[in-house]
């Protein structure tokens, strides 16, 4: 059992988000689990094992919480091209020398579910991750097998979700990309495969902050994702959702109602947004309390559904 939000561990790593603040990232641990969650979503290239270090002094000290994270592609990919070979992203070597890696960061015994953090279609058959999965199972270093599917890709996941070969998914779910919906929530729902909803914030534009001359410090990754007029279009999309989401029957403010608008299908486990600080962490657990968002609210939110791309 897991809680409905997680902390998401990415950004308390430091690079790609500004750098380092780890006493604001130990503050926001605390005060997530002081609000009832109990599940940490984190990756070995995270701060290049900075968060997960981060996040195995917390939960060593913490009993009873879980964490999840990742094992890198060997090729260093991002996302892993509907080609990619197996063997220049997970062979069974890699997969078991990263999971060391990662247990070591942590200073735990095991993992509570480790995933791979790219995923192609092609892979789904391939006895060389799954069974390099299945001996860290055996042998307690993992305890559920799962796969990050690529960002606007849940469609790669449909038959891994069949196979029985996998726990859980963690895919990209959010006001504006819906397209999990279409086909890989049916299929986890019939076979029982949890889902990890990340990204529910849009990398921040759905807490409604952002404005079309806001600046990303160098180091930030979010200064390429919304790069050129990505950001007036985000920004435009935004605030044409806002009166939907945040009118009489929605949400209080533009996080929580983008955050309940994941928790409100059936098919999402947990929704795992980022936390840098005590702040974040209580306006993000608030989105649990809400509850789910009304059906017409979803339904009005329908119209806004929007996919970047790649």
């Amino acid at each position: 059992m897991v809680s409905e939000i997680a902390f998401g561990a990415w950004a308390i790593g430091g690079s790609m988000w500004g750098g380092r603040r780890d006493e604001e990232a130990r503050a926001a641990l605390a005060r997530a689990r002081q609000l009832g969650v109990n599940f940490i979503d984190t990756a070995l290239v995270y701060g290049d094992g900075h968060s997960e270090r981060l996040v195995g002094e917390f939960v060593r000290s913490n009993p009873g919480m879980m964490v999840a994270t990742k094992v890198p592609p060997k090729s260093m990919q991002w996302p892993a091209r509907a080609n990619a070979r197996l063997e220049d992203n997970f062979p069974g070597d890699w997969i078991r020398a990263s999971c060391e890696r990662s247990l070591a960061n942590l200073g735990l015994e095991r993992i509570d579910l480790l995933q791979l953090h790219v995923w192609a279609e092609a892979w789904t058959d391939s006895d060389e991750w799954y069974d390099a999965m299945v001996r860290l199972k055996e042998e307690g270093k993992i305890r559920l097998v799962g796969i990050s599917i690529n960002s606007h890709d849940p469609a790669s996941a449909v038959r891994v979700a069949r196979s029985g070969r996998v726990d859980a998914l963690q895919v990209f779910y959010n006001v504006f990309d819906q397209s999990p919906e279409d086909e890989l929530f049916p299929t986890c729902l019939e076979h029982g495969v949890g889902v990890l909803s990340r990204v529910p914030l849009d990398e921040g534009s759905l807490t409604g902050k952002f404005t079309e001359s806001t600046q990303f410090p160098r180091g930030d990754f979010r200064r390429d994702y919304f790069r050129g007029p990505l950001l007036a279009e985000t920004v435009r999309r935004v605030q044409a959702l806002r009166p939907v989401l945040t009118g009489p029957s929605g949400a209080t403010t533009m996080a929580r109602g983008a955050l309940r608008f994941c928790l409100s299908h059936k098919a999402v486990s947990t929704v795992i947004p980022g936390m840098r600080s005590a702040a974040q962490a209580e306006e993000n657990c608030a989105a649990s309390e809400d509850g789910a968002l009304p059906a017409e609210v979803i339904d009005g939110l329908r119209a806004h559904r929007w996919v970047r791309g790649g």
